[in-house]
């Protein structure tokens, strides 16, 4: 008997084949990362591709999200950062072909206190030996689920500096119009935009007249150096040629800080126009 079974398997077995009959497909998985216990650890400079169509949401994900709002945390995925140095860190899945946002939070399970959250990028001040608790989601704000390909990438945004910050000993004025024209140099390194904000008062008598003006830039600190100029607008009379003393503050600001730079310097107007 037990020989007529074992070959009614076998040739049961051959028909299947002949048919092209084939045993069912297993079903796709949920990432590693699905859950917050399974956070994949990430550093500056990690990235990745994932397929997040069968993630899931949970608990962990609402409970980071209660103080965020994002109207949905589908195919959520986790990642855990740990800096060795105090930095700013990018996390960005703005390339994902779906609507991605991201949740940044600290602490334990369940109890995580959120660092910041935004659809696209965010970025975060994280101290070294801190471990937070990324979610990646997606949330639906192309107005679908579940998910696809995820693009994640972590990047530091280094510290912006002013390393040069100098007012000239001499400016113009125009004295026609009264007004005038301060200038110096900057050189500042990892910094969007370059500010200077001036104030200027120049005593006549008893009288002082006082202005005020302002010099923008931006994608010139290269850590090389370049001039400054801003024009001075009197505010209750007209500057002349003569000195005048400034005070001038210069900011060169990157996505999340500043490096700042301060002058008071005489300044000896000359006359033109």
């Amino acid at each position: 008997m037990k020989t007529m079974f074992t070959r009614f398997v076998f040739a049961l077995a051959l028909a299947f084949s002949a048919f092209g009959v084939s045993a069912p497909a297993a079903l796709a998985a949920p990432p590693n990362n699905d859950t917050f216990t399974g956070a994949t650890p990430a550093s500056i400079g990690f990235s990745e591709a994932l397929d997040t169509s069968e993630a899931t949401t949970d608990s962990d994900d609402a409970q980071l999200n209660a103080n965020c709002g994002a109207p949905a945390t589908d195919a959520s995925v986790w990642y855990a950062f740990t800096p060795t140095s105090d930095t700013v860190v990018v996390v960005d899945v703005s390339q994902s072909n779906y609507s991605a946002g991201v949740l940044v939070g600290e602490g334990s399970q369940g109890n995580l206190q959120l660092v910041t959250c935004g659809p696209g990028a965010v970025a975060f001040f994280a101290f070294a030996g801190t471990t937070y608790s990324v979610l990646a989601i997606d949330d639906q704000f192309d107005g679908g689920g579940n998910g696809g390909l995820l693009s994640i990438s972590f990047s530091e945004i280094l510290t912006p500096t002013l390393d040069e910050f100098t007012v000239n000993r001499f400016g113009t004025v125009n004295v026609r119009t009264g007004v005038a024209t301060i200038s110096g140099t900057y050189t500042c390194t990892n910094a969007d935009i370059i500010q200077t904000f001036v104030d200027a008062r120049q005593n006549v008598g008893r009288f002082s007249i006082l202005g005020s003006g302002a010099f923008f830039d931006f994608g010139t600190c290269n850590g090389t150096s370049h001039t400054w100029a801003a024009d001075i607008f009197p505010q209750n009379g007209k500057f002349a040629g003569g000195k005048a003393m400034t005070v001038t503050v210069g900011f060169a600001c990157g996505p999340i800080e500043c490096a700042f730079g301060y002058v008071e310097q005489k300044v000896q107007l000359r006359g033109g126009k």
